[in-house]
């Protein structure tokens, strides 16, 4: 089996300036799949990956062969490369990276791993004749490799935060106009509703391009009812939607999907409201607050800058009111992680530390060093961290493992919903 991910990893600090002329030139040499495919095109700080899913979903239960490109892979390679819901096979993989390596050794300039793994995503979509693909953002947008592509129905940004300042800019302004550029002529977009200098720059582009732009209405999203095993909601008068994601944030991304599937009706699309309800209900999007055990209850979230831990700390704190957590945290050092840290210490009865595996982790002892009144133990293991939490935790307890998407891969693992690593 060929090692896929170590040869991909070994491209990761190539000292590449960003641009978009590698992704081209090997796009060309690959005889430009992208051309051949139909695209919603998501970019975002947070949110953009529980969209992607519900969107995909609803596409694949619409009767079409839809693709989906999503990063990063919690645990698999595969992850990243989806059709109707199902990962590549590694046999597909290996045949895939092989012609995306042999048309980049062509190249005078190397590519970059993400270069090489968006190849291969707009490869095997147009092999496969994918009727549609549903593509996720990697960083930014205006200079990102996914922004190639030109045949976008709809093109969407989801909710903005100050990450990846160093790479996007340091003001909402700046990040909002990197994510808008994934906005061209002939497209629809789709806004998420937040702060107004975070939509400025999105409204200016699309009225620039003459682009029709739907923005979200948070007064008109109606809860239900949010539980252990999801919420339910009314927007702009339909429904009700049922969604397999608690919290309010997720209820929140609904709307985004449904305004986006909405604007793909009146371009002519059809999506039958039975397709609507049914691909929201069966959405897949594992490590975003996601129960893994019971008895203590213990959820798994991904959220990894100060926005994404405010809505899980919303999310529990509606679940479980008047309680403080047992939190199983592992941060990364280039990560405000001062901030997620203030807005988790009140909420926290005790901290299990340990050091993700990146280098660029936070090690356990200065993330121990930083919670002074909090009872932390630190772990060097995530098996070792889970059976601590475990031991430390009662009956009416509730553990949640969070601080960076580098521990959910193995903390899934740990809990046996993985049976191998490729």
């Amino acid at each position: 089996m060929t090692d896929i991910s170590s040869q991909l990893y070994a491209h990761a600090a190539t000292g590449q300036a960003p641009g978009l002329g590698r992704i081209r030139a090997l796009l060309k040499e690959l005889g430009n799949p992208q051309d051949k495919l139909r695209f919603v095109h998501i970019a975002g700080t947070n949110g953009k990956g529980s969209t992607a899913a519900m969107l995909s979903s609803i596409l694949t239960c619409a009767g079409w062969k839809t693709g989906l490109y999503t990063s990063p892979h919690l645990w698999q390679l595969s992850e990243r490369f989806q059709i109707n819901g199902r990962p590549i096979t590694q046999k597909k993989l290996e045949e895939i990276w092989v012609q995306v390596c042999q048309a980049s050794d062509k190249l005078k300039e190397k590519n970059t791993e993400f270069e090489l793994m968006t190849a291969m995503a707009l490869l095997y979509f147009a092999k496969e004749q994918c009727d549609w693909v549903v593509l996720e953002v990697g960083l930014g947008g205006r200079l990102d490799s996914t922004n190639v592509i030109s045949n976008c129905e709809v093109a969407v940004i989801t909710r903005l935060g100050l990450d990846h300042t160093r790479e996007l800019g340091n003001t909402l302004e700046e990040i909002a106009g990197e994510k808008a550029a994934i906005l061209k002529p002939g497209c629809c977009g789709v806004l998420y509703h937040q702060m107004p200098q975070a939509m400025e720059p999105v409204v200016s582009r699309c009225a620039a391009l003459n682009v029709p732009l739907t923005v979200t209405a948070p007064e008109e999203l109606e809860t239900i009812q949010t539980g252990k095993e999801g919420s339910q909601f009314y927007y702009r008068r339909k429904g009700p939607y049922a969604i397999p994601f608690p919290g309010l944030h997720q209820q929140q991304n609904g709307a985004v999907v449904l305004d986006t599937i909405w604007t793909l009706q009146k371009r002519g699309w059809n999506i039958s409201e039975e397709a609507i309800v049914q691909g929201l209900a069966q959405a897949v999007w594992p490590g975003r607050m996601e129960l893994v055990s019971q008895s203590p209850d213990i959820w798994l979230d991904g959220g990894h800058n100060p926005q994404c831990v405010q809505a899980l700390c919303a999310s529990l704190e509606a679940l479980y009111p008047n309680k403080k957590f047992i939190f199983v945290l592992g941060m990364l050092q280039d990560k405000d992680y001062q901030a997620m840290l203030d807005i988790l210490y009140p909420r926290m009865k005790v901290c299990v530390a340990l050091t993700p595996d990146s280098p660029r982790a936070l090690p356990a002892q200065r993330l121990a060093q930083l919670l002074a009144g909090i009872p932390v133990k630190v772990c060097e293991t995530m098996e070792q961290a889970i059976q601590t939490a475990k031991m430390l935790a009662g009956a009416e307890d509730v553990v949640c493992i969070c601080g960076s998407l580098y521990l959910i891969g193995e903390a899934r693992q740990v809990f046996g919903l993985y049976t191998e690593k490729g």
